[in-house]
C-alpha cells in the first residue's frame, strides 16, 4: 500500500495490439480433381479413369425407389433386391434419394447413409449419383460434401424450389455445388417452377465439374444443348426414345419406369425399336397419372416388389387405379420382364399403410 499522502498511482495500460490483416486468399479455380480421395475408393470405372466420363457413358440411369419396412424405417434388404435386379437388367446407373426416391422425406442422415450403403455394396457395378440438391445453397454444399465424403461418383443438384430466385442466383447456386464435385444438373420446370433455360446450361457446362443435364423441358431442348455438346438425360420417360433415336442426340434417360421394366428400357436405350416404345406409352402413362412417385410405389407394391408402406404425403392410388394400373403392368409381368414380379394384383385398401410419422 502506498504511503499515506503519496501521490496515487495511475496504472498504464498497454494498448492493444494490431494484428496484420491476413493475406488475401486466391480465388478457387475448380480442378479435375474435386472429388474427395475417398470417393475414389468403390467405382465402375478402371484405375485411373476419370469418373465424369463413366457417368456420361451411362445410358440407362434409374432413379431408384426406397422401401420401407412397416415401421417406415428403410428396408435395406428389399432396396439391396431391387438394385441387384437393376444391375443384372444392364441398368448403367441409379439416382439415390431423388424424387423417386423420396429423397425430400428423408433425414439428411438417412440421405446421406443410403448413399453410402449403395457406394459400399454397388458402386463396382454401377455409376452411383447421389441427389443431394435443395433450395439451401448452404445445404446443398453440406450434403454435396457429405455425399462424396462417403463415395458417391456424382451428384444430382437443382436449381431452387420454391422459393425461387433470379436466373443469376440460380446460376451461382449451381455452380457453388459444381466446385464440390462431378455433377448432373437437374431442369425440371415442372416442379421447381423455373425453367433453367438454354443460356444458363451453357453457361454451366463450362465448369469442369459440369457431367450433363437432366432435362425435362422436352427434346426441343435436348437437341439445343446436345448440339453444342453437353450430354443430356431426358427426365421424360415417355419420350427419352424419341430424343435418343429421332434426331434430338440425347444420350439416355434417368427413368422412373425402368424400376419396373429395366431390360426393355435397356433395349431402348441400346438402339431404335419404335414397337417397344409405343407398346410400353399406356403403362408409362399409368405412372404419371399422378405426382410420382405415388404411381411407381403402387405399382411396386402390387408387384410384391415392396411393402406397402407410404410416407406422408403420399398416399396410394385409388382402388379403380390400381385395377387399371393392374392390367397394364400385367401382360410385361407375365412376360417376365418385372424382375422379381411372378404376379400382379390390385390390392385391397387395408393392405396400405400410410404413416404421418416415422
Amino acid at each position: 500500500m502506498p504511503p499515506a499522502n503519496s501521490p496515487a498511482r495511475t496504472a498504464t495500460v498497454a494498448p492493444p495490439r494490431r494484428r496484420a490483416p491476413p493475406a488475401p486468399r486466391a480465388a478457387r479455380t475448380p480442378s479435375s480433381r474435386d472429388v474427395p480421395p475417398s470417393a475414389l475408393g468403390v467405382r465402375p470405372d478402371p484405375p485411373g479413369g476419370d469418373i465424369r466420363d463413366a457417368v456420361r457413358a451411362s445410358r440407362l440411369i434409374t432413379a431408384i425407389k426406397t422401401p420401407y419396412l412397416p415401421d417406415g424405417r428403410i428396408d435395406l434388404a428389399s432396396y439391396d433386391a431391387h438394385v441387384a435386379a437393376q444391375i443384372a437388367a444392364g441398368v448403367d446407373g441409379v439416382v439415390v434419394g431423388g424424387t423417386t426416391g423420396e429423397g425430400q422425406l428423408m433425414s439428411w442422415d438417412e440421405h446421406v447413409m443410403l448413399i453410402a450403403h449403395t457406394v459400399n455394396v454397388f458402386g463396382s457395378s454401377l455409376v452411383v449419383v447421389g441427389n443431394t440438391g435443395s433450395n439451401s445453397t448452404r445445404e446443398a454444399l453440406h450434403a454435396t460434401e457429405q455425399g462424396f465424403a462417403v463415395g458417391m461418383h456424382c451428384a444430382l443438384t437443382i436449381n431452387p424450389y420454391y422459393g425461387r430466385t433470379s436466373a443469376a442466383g440460380a446460376e451461382r447456386h449451381l455452380e457453388a455445388c459444381l466446385d464440390v464435385g462431378p455433377a448432373i444438373v437437374y431442369n425440371v420446370p415442372g416442379r421447381t417452377g423455373q425453367d433453367l433455360g438454354a443460356a444458363s446450361s451453357l453457361r454451366l457446362a463450362q465448369h469442369p465439374n459440369f457431367v450433363g443435364m437432366k432435362e425435362c423441358a422436352g427434346n426441343g431442348r435436348i437437341a439445343e444443348l446436345s448440339a453444342a455438346g453437353v450430354t443430356c438425360w431426358s427426365g421424360n420417360d415417355d419420350e427419352f426414345h424419341a430424343g435418343m433415336w429421332h434426331g434430338s442426340g440425347g444420350a439416355g434417360v434417368i427413368s422412373v419406369t425402368s424400376n419396373l421394366v429395366p431390360g426393355l428400357f435397356r433395349r431402348l436405350c441400346d438402339g431404335r425399336d419404335d414397337a417397344l416404345a409405343h407398346d410400353l406409352l399406356p403403362m408409362t402413362g399409368w405412372l404419371f397419372h399422378e405426382p410420382n412417385p405415388i404411381p411407381v410405389n403402387t405399382a411396386m407394391a402390387m408387384c410384391g416388389l415392396s411393402s406397402g408402406v407410404f410416407r406422408a404425403p403420399y398416399v396410394p392410388c385409388t382402388a379403380a387405379e390400381r385395377a387399371r394400373g393392374a392390367e397394364l403392368l400385367r401382360p410385361w409381368v407375365e412376360g417376365g420382364h418385372v424382375p422379381g414380379a411372378d404376379a400382379v394384383r390390385a390390392m385391397r385398401d387395408d393392405e396400405f399403410t400410410v404413416l404421418n410419422v416415422w
